[in-house]
């Protein structure tokens, strides 16, 4: 297995795991993505919707143990790679090249990266822990009237607005990352593989930030 740690430990295999933990979060976003857009169809869509999750528990609290793995791994070799390339970096001046070899999104990973970690906490502490452990509301359609008190709540819903802005800069890079990792870097394809990170990128942070201004316009 030394050869197993040597590869986790080189640089390449930091970057190689952070583009495959990377790629699977963000195909987790999308599949949570549609779950969310149910609260579009109103109460009892996704009071469908959650009961239908209910029905299949132990799959369900199988993929979070792994999602959650998931995301320590990406974490441990995100601080991992950041150390590494502060170690390689010490002095700091006062007019960069980075700028010239890089873009603000790439830059400001360790920064958008730091907000998500934090609102994570947040978002499982509200919604994932009242959907779970918490007293439901009264009523006919419970998940629903949780998702709906804590976004009715103006302090939460800019929370989440800009938290899904910092996570739209975060997937820009990291979407285009990931496939110059994975060997897929090429100048015919690249363009297009930008493009459709931008495109993803800005889906999912608007689309997730709209949920909270959908409630706070009044919707039911």
């Amino acid at each position: 297995m030394s050869w197993f740690t040597d590869f986790t430990n080189s640089s390449l295999g930091k970057k190689f795991i952070m583009a495959l933990t990377g790629t699977m979060l963000m195909l987790f976003l999308i599949v949570h993505f549609i779950g969310n857009m149910m609260l579009y169809f109103g109460p009892a869509a996704f009071q469908i919707y959650v009961e239908t999750l209910e029905t299949v528990k132990p799959a369900v609290r199988v993929i979070e143990i792994v999602l959650a793995l998931i995301f320590i791994f990406h974490i441990y070799n995100g601080i991992r790679l950041w150390w590494q390339n502060k170690k390689a970096n010490p002095q700091k001046y006062a007019v960069s090249a980075d700028s010239e070899n890089s873009t603000v999104f790439s830059r400001s990973m360790a920064i958008t990266g730091t907000v998500i970690f934090i609102f994570l906490g947040i978002h499982l502490s509200t919604f994932w822990f009242g959907f779970n452990f918490g007293v439901h509301p009264e009523g006919e359609y419970p998940f629903y009237t949780i998702v709906a008190e804590w976004f009715a709540s103006p302090v939460y819903s800019l929370i989440y607005i800009v938290s899904m802005g910092f996570l739209g800069f975060h997937l820009n890079h990291a979407f285009q990352s990931a496939f110059q990792t994975f060997g897929l870097n090429h100048k015919k394809y690249t363009p297009l593989i930008k493009k459709l990170g931008t495109i993803y990128a800005v889906i999912m942070a608007l689309g997730f930030a709209s949920i909270p201004l959908y409630f706070l316009m009044g919707g039911k």
